[in-house]
């Protein structure tokens, strides 16, 4: 006959098989943006297939959470669109990293009832829209650019991201190039005053509200328009062109950043020129402290960064990310030297 503390010490195995504990392994916490979280659900997903003693959990709450976040070091490690100041980096306990992953792009999305044309948007504009200032879908300027779509007599309902968000920081930091009213009035930043519109939380909340928002038009990253089969058009660059957001034109705006990359990684990519450039694309970036308390988690995240600088960019097309430059990887790779392990 067993034991009384061997029917335990069973009851207790198959209590934790049932919900998934395993002994030994190391469960490490992140938060921030929305706008990679489609890659990094997929990254930490294949990195445990390959390292099952690994965990990595990720909240998607925006870049403005992931950076206070990582500051009040309630996660490991934070994750942002938008990088973070001089202020905001002063104010953290030690020293923050930015570690780009990939590149991405942000689209202005519209949900026109019997408009099947993929509309071209000016990039004044675009901020005129946001501003408040054209109300109408079949606003002068607007036809003017779709001469071929017959535009409806419609409000135009502006939705934009209710939470502090590195998408809006994005889109605003665009906005603030090709308007110098958008620069005066509202700035660039990751929580904005909205001139007007109705707000989202997340990629996930603006999408939403586009989708059932009759003559809506909001913005998000592009694998959010892509998964919820949501109509998005080509941005004016700096060259002149409308642009589609792909791959392609995502790393050609990186290009002439990539050559010119500061030392800290903080670097805008928006309004690129080239005329194959989209030119609402962006870096997105990890954040790690230099002096981590916990050596344990920050061999784990250097291991794993090494692995999706390298394997874990052949993911990136499937997802609508574009993979780092090659010469990108090569500065990532040396500056995760500095984390102090």
């Amino acid at each position: 006959m067993r034991s009384r503390n061997t029917i335990l010490a069973l009851a207790l195995g198959v209590g934790l098989a049932a919900t998934g504990a395993v002994a030994g392994t190391t469960a490490i916490n992140g938060a921030g943006a929305t706008f990679p979280y489609p890659i990094y659900s997929k990254w930490f997903s294949e990195y445990n297939k390959l390292h099952p003693d690994v965990q990595i959990n990720y909240q998607s709450i925006g870049s403005g959470g992931g950076i206070r976040q990582v500051t009040n070091q309630t996660v490991f490690f934070g994750a942002t669109d938008g990088p973070m100041s001089d202020e905001q980096l002063q104010q953290a306990p030690g020293k923050i990293l930015h570690f780009p992953t990939v590149l991405g792009a942000v689209v202005p999305i519209y949900n026109l009832a019997g408009v099947d044309a993929e509309l071209r948007f000016p990039a004044a504009v675009l901020a005129d829209i946001f501003l408040g200032k054209i109300t109408k879908w079949n606003d002068p300027a607007l036809a003017k650019a779709n001469p071929e779509v017959k535009l409806p007599d419609q409000e135009i309902n502006v939705v934009h991201r209710s939470d502090g968000s590195g998408t809006s920081y994005i889109f605003c930091d665009f906005l603030g190039k090709v308007s110098k009213e958008w620069w005066a009035k509202v700035g660039v930043a990751t929580a904005v005053n909205w001139p007007v519109g109705l707000g989202g939380k997340g990629n996930e909340g603006v999408a939403g509200l586009v989708k059932q928002t009759p003559g809506a038009i909001g913005y998000v990253e592009l694998i959010y328009a892509l998964q919820n089969k949501q109509a998005y058009g080509m941005v004016e660059n700096k060259d002149g062109n409308y642009v589609r957001a792909s791959v392609e034109s995502v790393t050609a705006a990186a290009a002439a950043a990539a050559a010119a990359m500061p030392a800290d990684f903080r670097v805008s990519i928006t309004n690129a020129p080239g005329k194959d450039a989209y030119p609402i694309s962006s870096f997105t970036w990890l954040l790690l402290y230099d002096s981590p308390g916990d050596k344990t988690k920050a061999k784990i995240m250097v291991e794993f960064m090494r692995w999706a600088l390298g394997e874990g960019q052949k993911l990136a097309p499937e997802l609508g990310y574009a993979p780092l430059p090659e010469s990108v990887v090569k500065l990532d790779l040396e500056a995760l030297k500095k984390i102090k392990l």
